[in-house]
């Protein structure tokens, strides 16, 4: 890796600290069993079950492993499981683990650590909120046996617990697990294909993941998320790079194999530049989203978050920050267009800025003044535009901004305190979901209304839980698109959150990259090979 981009990747780090491990990477291992990747955002936390950070999901689908996958057809396939039965009541549901798996500390996986790590989960997950509600306890009868005993039947245990994203049931050691689900985890060992090396690990510059030479991987072919996680690589380097230019010049020059969202203003030269080719391995695309906190003023009245869904137009997102027609796309469900649940019969919120109609509903409101403190991450190119956007859709309908701008990890870091604005809160920020995270009301994570133990923002929304609930024990498809439809009332009604327009983001590889999967938006390190 060459001297500039070293550079750019460590920032205040200085060279120095970085230089030494790539250098000793390259003279101990041939280059193509070293894979170089450019992540979307700064590696900063690292416990997935705390966040629902993409970053910090695919940096443990690195070293966890799962009981179930999602296939490319978006089917729920065991992984970590062998076999599974449901008992004839449909309430006792008993799973067997493979044979042979292996925490990276060398002892074994068993149902004691599946288990803890299952209630940790759903602590924390929307849906693995709602799947707890069905659960009358677990038991372990053995060491590779572990059982789910159900108050009620449910038809939604095997989706929960397959569930790709964020926040994914990652397995883990029981003393790890044991870690409760406010507070982050110390050590990060799991059994799967890759080992986080911890003490290479340079927060905002290199994380480092070698292969794990004990990983048992199944015997079916990759797909999605699902199958044989093969890995053709000894060592994968995650480096930070935070300046689009700079990573551009990186992949042109071969420094690194793979920049997962390149910027926008690049996507027309990247196709044309030799050496490089696009791949979009999650078609579905995403959706961007503001997310209000519902505890603090002025969005603790619903008729004033209301009134900043009503400026909203997300034409101008799109255009803003995607600027490639090809890759934009209106839709006003909260649930995005193209998949089961979308609904565009969204009532007052049309999607279309309307500042008139927002300054009417202010007032109406009793809006006092009171600043919106938004926050806006400076480093993270595929979402740094629209909060811009949103501050001037905000003005324009007679909001005070508090505009506050920060780093992708501060804004993390800042979204989960529940403290008022003027203390180190905040009162809105903006981000984007995979369309596979939102298109299920039980998985989105701004649906989950259970006050002070929901998704930041913390609404407190009783029916919106009742109706989640009897969707969790709906039995037919149009009984589940009937109550979509209703949580989606509720969900508008109380302007959990505004869908502001969908959108694919590709990703750019080297030309002699190939075997990367397609994926609910997760970027899959095995099956890759680099000739």
């Amino acid at each position: 890796m060459k001297r500039r981009v070293l550079f750019a990747a460590t920032g205040l780090l200085g060279l120095s600290m970085l230089a030494p491990v790539v250098a000793q990477a390259q003279t101990q291992t041939p280059d193509n069993k070293v894979f170089r990747f450019v992540p979307h955002a700064n590696l900063a936390v690292l416990d997935p079950i705390w966040t629902t950070a993409y970053v910090t999901r695919n940096h443990a689908y690195m070293i966890y492993d799962t009981l179930f996958s999602e296939d490319a057809q978006g089917n729920i396939k065991p992984q970590m499981v062998d076999t599974y039965t449901n008992s004839p009541d449909r309430k006792t549901w008993t799973f067997k683990l493979r044979s042979g798996l292996e925490f990276h500390d060398g002892k074994p996986v068993t149902s004691e650590d599946v288990v803890a790590s299952l209630k940790r989960w759903a602590s924390r997950d929307a849906m693995g909120g709602i799947l707890n509600t069905f659960i009358d306890r677990y038991e372990a009868p053995d060491a590779s046996t572990f059982r789910l005993i159900l108050k009620e039947p449910s038809g939604i245990v095997i989706d929960a617990l397959g569930k790709a994203s964020s926040n994914v049931p990652f397995i883990m050691p029981a003393r790890i697990a044991a870690t409760p689900g406010a507070e982050q985890i110390k050590e990060h060992i799991g059994s799967g294909p890759f080992i986080f090396k911890a003490d290479e690990f340079k927060p905002g510059a290199l994380a480092v993941y070698t292969r794990n030479a004990k990983y048992k991987s199944r015997a079916e072919a990759p797909s999605g998320m699902a199958g044989g996680r093969p890995v053709n690589f000894d060592r994968v380097e995650w480096v930070i790079i935070r300046d689009p230019q700079t990573q551009f010049n990186a992949i042109k020059a071969g420094e690194v194999d793979m920049v997962e969202q390149p910027s926008f203003e690049q996507y027309e030269t990247l196709k044309k530049t030799e050496g490089l080719k696009i791949d979009d391995f999650s078609p579905a695309g995403l959706q961007f989203i503001m997310r209000f906190n519902h505890l603090h003023k002025p969005f603790d009245n619903p008729k004033i978050r209301q009134a900043a869904m009503v400026a909203m137009g997300q034409q101008a997102y799109i255009n803003t920050q995607i600027g490639v027609p090809e890759l934009g796309k209106l839709c006003r469900s909260i649930f995005p267009c193209g998949t089961v649940y979308a609904d565009e019969n969204t009532g007052y919120f049309t999607g279309v800025a309307n500042p008139a109609k927002a300054r009417e509903m202010l007032k109406e409101a009793g809006y006092d003044n009171t600043p919106v403190l938004l926050m806006r991450p400076t480093d993270l190119a595929s979402i740094a535009k629209i909060p811009l956007v949103a501050k001037q859709q905000l003005e324009a309908a007679g909001f005070k901004v508090d505009f506050q701008q920060m780093d992708w990890a501060s804004l993390v870091a800042r979204r989960a305190k529940k403290d008022a604005p003027a203390a180190g809160g905040w009162n809105a920020f903006l981000t984007a979901w995979t369309a596979g995270d939102i298109s299920n009301p039980l998985a989105m994570a701004m649906l989950n209304a259970k006050g002070d133990t929901g998704w930041f923002g913390w609404q407190n929304e009783p029916r919106l839980e009742t109706l989640k609930a009897s969707f969790a024990r709906a039995s037919s498809a149009e009984e589940k698109k009937k109550l979509a439809s209703q949580i989606q009332a509720v969900a508008l009604e109380t302007a959990t959150h505004a869908p502001l327009g969908q959108y694919r983001s590709p990703t750019v590889i080297r030309s002699n990259v190939s075997g990367i999967l397609q994926t609910p938006g997760i970027p899959a390190m095995w099956n890759i090979k680099k000739n």
